[in-house]
């Protein structure tokens, strides 16, 4: 470490004094070499140099006025010269100030003594540029196109779509990147509050929990975000980022506020260098003077009333108590610091408290004087033996060793050598409290003799170290005994001893006092720090640790002084006076003087600065540039910085400055550096700054109000400007400065001046214009609800804000009326936002189409809904702090509406009557209103229904109207051609019914009585509707049955199929179109299915009938081979003759093929054409049983006739197929085997008996009796 020194500070006054002769126009020239020269030329503005400054000023202007025939006017050229001139002066003034105060936050930075990095600071985020935000766009955009590497499912891709469209490409997003507070953790929270409810809101998956789903959508984000980049160099890259925003090192915090002023590297090397900042006694004595200058000033304002204006007359004396207590408090602080920051090697003696008082008092003298005991030091030494010369009479193999002793403590022996190689290199460590200790070092050799009890000495050498003896070993000539042959022994010694801590400097001092060292005489003095603020001048004997004088050095003025007549010793004299006493002092060399007299400068805490004469006479010599050979290295950095023009900043006293307005330009440009770095800080320093300024603030009695009352100013102008700004951070310097102003400190009452007050009226009014401007913007201020509590924060602060003074609450009325008028305000600012975006004011002044401003008004309202929820989903958290909030944005959101309602009318006013293309923005905004429970049928909500509710019974009655036309019309053109589940017709009602029930359903209408209206209107208009269906069916079945056949010819049609279906259609949409809900009765449901099961039992038996009908035409055929008729007779004799000669077929069997054919026909086509199986077993079972019941009629008839041969086997093979089909068809065996089937059957097996028996065999197998065989012939 370089050995330090104040010369330069020595130098500085000179300089200082001799710069008011001197201009230093010549040192910012140097410093600035693109400038032009300010020599005595270009300050006056005229003649050859004032003309060459001007022309390199301004070339352009030069250059072009030289192309012109005509000179510019002489006044305006020495206006522009002016106006630079005038620029440039400003700007070394300004160069000038931020040296100045350089300097002065170096000295905080190299010894804080009241403030510390604090690290109870929130971390703050990386903020996002705007370069950053479009490479998050540029990813996601990637991600959506299917241009990654990561697998997602739909349902993660439509978040993340919905993510991107809704945030990512926000306009406000992007105002709040350009402010500064937008950080990549706000786009993670954003998009983790986005996709919790679209979680929640999916499907239940077994196995896989919901937080499993949000972690892995996460996991998958943070992979868009980063894109290629590596995840742990990005790590890596926080980390130290992190660390950097933690704690800096002094190094670190020089570098920053280099920046932050605009100072050179090489500027700041001078003035470290100059100011000894790597010198902790230096600094510690700086501040010693600095404290005694604060005092001295509070003295003199006292002495003089040059009071700051306060708002009481009895706070003039308070002030000055504020001013000793704060020095005082700085002082308290000094004095707990260690005497060096060294280490902790050496333990000081401190002093009792009670001496703090003495010196902070600065009152009597006397009091607690030190005792001689308070000042041992405490030294260690290191003895390293190297080698010996000289030993030439012992035999080579004779063993030597040295021993080396501190005197007073014990003795250490070096390892053993051989005589013909004396070396060791061997090191003793020591420690004693003596000053000047004696160490003694002997060379002994073994001895050869029997009796020897005792090695014989060779040689001994004593030396005497001080601190500031040569480190370095030398040969030393050793003491021997005059009968030792050997009289040129040398030994090669090196003597270190190191100096304690608390010892600042020491040498040999020719003094003489009047109380302290009575005779002039060359002493060892040591200068010791006891304390921050207790030095002592003692002087030592050899062999002693406790001083034989001493004397405290409070209340001393130390000097240089010309030589003392009378006192001979010593070249140069200084001296240290103190009233009633004088003590001169002399050294043997200037270099030491200077040294000496640096130490005690800073040990007395004067204000004067001693310059040595050396310095003076070198100052003033011509070629006074040549280095003085005695001058220590401080002198040499205090000479290179007096040659760049920075003595003046260094040597200047810190109490002739007004540190407050040096401190509202260092926290000015701190708070602009900070905005500008990677951090969203969003105003909060970095601890590495608030360390910097809190030590500013208490080193140079910056008052508390007026460092935040400056802090609030400039965040206010920052957050005014677009920056985002915490308003929690605006809170705590307003809380401060309300407490001050008002007199509520918790500290106790302190002064208030008129300025702070005056100053904090107008800041608390500013304060309260931005707070309702970001309340009335909080969309764009505090956009998806970051900062996250920002808007929070704000409302409070606005509370804070109102109070009349600090301690009577405002009233909660007050409170919601300002906010209540805010939030009006931001009605009017969303919307007229919000339809600029939605390029509604672009339709005005030209002609617009009703379809194009209804579809205008759609997209509109689609964005205002988004407003709403957003609104409620980022802004809602408010609510947990102000009770009220949620019922203020009740009326913010109706307000907001009701400016939408203004578009909405206009729009719906000019489109074309019985439209109903507006029935889609109905169901937009009440679907999104009727689910919040606020809005919902609120006074928006209720202009919507009445606007709608004529619409809505209107469009009904032309439904109503335009249905019943098209069953009119259809069933008159009906071809009963299936179609689906019925007919064309029947299928167009029944689809026109239920969409006209499903859009009146979907309007969901949120006024429960006319929503009911609506329901019942439709239930009875679908009943009428599906009855006059029915009935048209029915007729039209009854119609279509008449014209067909009668014989076994007759086949099914469709149209008979079609016409069943259209009932069984009627009877299951009937379930749906006309059964109320609710719990209501279901009357029309009830009504209309009695209809439906009358009509279509109705169509059975006409059916029915039909068929019994050709059966009965049947049974007419074998009617004429009754017994006993004319026909029977003929009939039955042709058939014999003919039979003869011809193959003829069976009489009947070909009607009875018909017929069967005929039934199955009709069976196959029922069974598959019509689509309800329950009509098609009561079909058959009436079908079954009227047909058997006409066969026993029939045969009843003929009880007492013999059934003709023909008309057994006719009978036989219908009966017996009908059994057979209507069994195959599902009919039951109750049905089947009915009593009427019992008495055919044994009509015609008594039939056939008596046919066996009469004709011989001529059924020719047909039979009543069950057989396969004559099935598969039949089949």
């Amino acid at each position: 470490m370089l050995d330090p020194s104040s010369s330069e500070e020595e130098s500085e006054e000179l300089v200082e004094e001799e710069s008011g002769k001197e201009p230093l126009a010549p040192a910012a020239a140097r410093l600035s070499p693109s400038r032009p020269g300010e020599g005595p030329g270009g300050g006056g503005g005229g003649g050859a140099g004032g003309g060459g400054s001007a022309g390199g000023l301004q070339p352009g202007g030069r250059g072009s006025s030289a192309a012109r025939p005509a000179s510019p006017s002489p006044s305006v050229a020495s206006e522009k010269e002016k106006d630079e001139l005038e620029r440039l002066q400003r700007e070394e003034e300004e160069r000038k100030k931020k040296l100045q105060l350089y300097v002065f936050v170096m000295r905080c930075i190299a010894y804080p003594f009241n403030a510390k990095q604090p690290t109870d600071m929130a971390r703050r985020q990386q903020k996002i540029s705007k370069q950053q935000l479009q490479t998050i766009k540029d990813r996601f955009q990637a991600f959506l196109n299917g241009e990654t590497q990561i697998v997602a499912d739909e349902a993660f891709i439509n978040a993340v779509q919905s993510y991107y469209e809704v945030f990512l490409k926000s306009d406000r997003v992007a105002r709040m990147v350009q402010s500064g507070g937008c950080s990549a953790n706000d786009s993670r929270e954003v998009f983790k509050k986005h996709i919790e409810k679209r979680v929640r809101s999916l499907p239940e998956i077994d196995g896989l929990s919901k937080e499993t789903v949000l972690s892995s959508w996460m996991a998958k984000f943070d992979a868009i975000y980063r894109g290629e980049e590596d995840p742990r160099k990005q790590q890596a890259r926080m980390t130290a980022s992190a660390a950097s925003e933690l704690i800096l090192s002094k190094e670190q915090l020089y570098e920053m506020f280099q920046n932050i002023l605009g100072i050179k590297k090489f500027e700041h090397q001078l003035l470290y260098n100059a100011c000894q900042l790597d010198n902790p006694d230096e600094q510690a004595a700086q501040i010693r003077r600095e404290l005694d200058g604060r005092l001295q000033m509070a003295e003199q304002i006292a002495k003089e009333r040059k009071f700051p204006k306060f708002v009481s007359k009895e706070m003039e004396n308070m002030y000055i108590e504020e001013l000793k207590s704060s020095v005082n408090l700085l002082m308290a602080n000094l004095e707990s610091m260690p005497v060096s920051k060294g280490g902790s090697e050496f333990k000081l003696q401190k002093l009792k408290r009670s001496h703090n008082t003495s010196i902070i008092d600065m009152g009597e003298e006397n009091e607690n004087q030190l005792s001689k005991s308070d000042v041992v030091l405490s030294f260690s030494l290191e003895v390293v033996i190297m080698e010996v010369q000289g030993l030439k009479s012992l035999a080579p193999n004779r063993i030597v060793y040295c021993t080396m002793e501190v005197e007073g403590g014990e003795k250490l022996q070096t390892d053993q050598a051989e005589a013909s190689k004396p070396t060791w290199g061997t090191q003793g460590d020591f420690t004693t409290t003596h000053a000047l200790p004696a160490v003694k070092v002997k060379l002994f050799t073994e001895s050869t003799g029997v009796l020897a009890l005792e090695d014989k000495e060779l040689g001994r050498v004593v030396l005497h170290p001080t601190p500031n003896s040569p480190k370095q070993s030398e040969w030393h000539k050793m003491t021997v005994s005059k009968n030792c042959p050997d009289q040129d022994l040398k030994i090669k010694l090196a003597v270190r001893m190191d100096k304690p801590q608390n010892m600042k400097h020491s040498g040999y001092l020719w003094a003489i006092g009047k109380n302290v060292w009575k005779r002039w005489k060359k002493r060892f003095f040591v200068l010791v720090q006891v304390s921050q603020y207790t030095f002592a001048m003692c002087s030592y004997r050899e062999k002693k640790a406790e001083p034989q004088e001493l004397l405290q050095l409070d209340g001393y003025t130390v000097d240089y002084t010309d030589p003392q007549p009378g006192l001979d010793g010593g070249r140069t004299f200084f001296n240290a006076v103190k009233e009633g006493d004088t003590v001169i002092f002399a050294s043997d060399d200037e270099q030491d003087r200077i040294l000496w007299v640096q130490a005690m400068y800073r040990a007395t805490g004067q204000s004067h600065k001693p310059v040595p004469p050396t310095q003076v006479q070198k100052l003033n010599a011509k070629g006074g540039n040549v280095p003085q050979i005695d001058a220590p290295i401080s002198q040499f950095y205090a000479d290179r910085a007096q040659k760049h023009g920075m003595d003046e900043f260094i040597s200047s006293n810190p109490c002739n400055f007004d540190h407050a307005s040096l401190f509202e330009m260092v926290q000015r440009l701190t708070l602009d550096h900070r905005l500008n770095d990677s951090y969203s800080c969003l105003g909060w320093f970095s601890p590495g700054q608030v360390f910097v300024l809190d030590e500013y603030c208490a080193r140079n009695g910056v008052r508390g109000c007026h460092r935040h009352l400056c802090y609030l100013r400039d965040l206010l102008e920052r957050a005014e400007n677009g920056a985002m700004i915490d308003p929690t951070l605006l809170h705590y310097s307003f809380a401060f400065c309300a407490s001050h102003v008002h007199g509520n400190r918790p500290d106790g009452i302190g002064t208030v001046t008129v300025d702070e007050k005056e100053r904090f009226e107008e800041i608390k009014e500013r304060l309260r214009v931005l707070l309702e401007n970001q309340i009335t913007h909080f969309r764009y201020c505090f956009p998806f609800g970051r900062p996250e509590g920002a808007l929070k924060a704000t409302l409070s602060l606005l509370e804070r804000v109102l109070m009349k003074d600090i301690v009577t609450p405002v009233p909660q009325e007050e409170v919601k009326t300002v906010i209540r008028k805010c939030l009006e305000q931001a009605a009017l600012v969303n919307y007229t936002r919000l339809s600029e975006y939605a390029k509604i004011e672009e339709n005005v002044g030209r002609l617009v189409t009703p379809a194009k401003k209804l579809e205008d008004t759609i997209r509109l309202a689609e964005l205002v809904i988004e407003v709403l929820q957003q609104n409620e989903e980022h802004h809602a958290e408010v609510s947990s702090a102000f009770a009220w909030w949620s019922d203020l944005m009740v009326e913010h959101a109706e307000t907001f509406l009701s400016l939408f309602a203004v578009d909405m009318d206009a729009a719906l006013e000019v489109q074309p009557p019985d439209t109903w293309d507006s029935f889609p923005l109905f169901q937009l905004i009440n679907d999104s209103l009727r689910s919040d429970y606020n809005l919902c049928n609120g006074k928006f909500h209720k202009h919507l229904q009445d606007l709608f509710a004529p619409l809505v019974v209107r469009y009904v009655d032309l439904m109503e109207s335009s249905i019943a036309q098209s069953i009119h019309r259809g069933f008159e053109r009906e071809s009963w051609e299936p179609v689906n589940n019925g007919s064309g017709t029947s299928e167009d009602m029944f689809w026109k019914l239920d969409a006209l029930q499903t859009f009146i359903r979907d309007l969901h209408w949120p006024e429960e009585e006319f929503g009911k209206h609506l329901e019942q209107r439709l239930k009875l208009m679908a009943s009428d509707m599906i009855e006059s269906c029915v009935k048209r069916t029915r007729i039209a079945f009854e119609v279509k049955l008449q014209k067909t056949s009668r014989s076994t010819d007759f086949r099914v049609p469709q149209s008979i199929c079609t016409m069943f279906n259209v009932m069984v259609d009627a009877k299951a949409q009937s379930t749906k179109l006309c059964s109320m809900e609710m719990g209501q009765e279901h009357q029309y449901h009830s009504k209309i299915d009695e209809l439906i099961e009358e009509t279509v039992k109705e169509m059975i038996t006409l059916l029915v009938a039909k068929f019994v009908t050709i059966l009965e035409g049947v049974l007419a055929k074998l009617s004429r081979y009754d017994e006993g008729t004319l026909f029977s007779s003929f009939l039955s004799f042709t058939v014999k003759a003919a039979s003869k000669y011809v193959d003829v077929p069976k009489p009947g069997m070909d009607v009875a093929d018909a017929y069967v054919t005929f039934v199955r026909h009709s069976q196959d086509v029922l069974r598959d054409k019509v689509n309800e199986e329950m009509y098609i077993e009561r079909l058959f079972d009436q079908w079954y049983t009227s047909s058997m019941s006409v066969v026993c009629t029939w045969l009843t008839d003929r009880m007492d006739l013999q059934l003709h041969i023909y008309q057994l086997k006719t009978l036989i093979r219908i009966v017996k197929k009908t059994y057979r089909d209507f069994r195959l068809q599902g009919v039951l065996d109750s049905t089947l085997n009915s009593k009427t089937y019992e008495t055919i059957r044994n009509r015609l097996t008594v039939e056939e008996a008596t046919a066996s028996v009469s004709e011989g065999g001529g059924l020719q197998g047909i039979t009543m009796k069950d057989s396969d065989e004559e099935d598969e012939e039949d089949d």
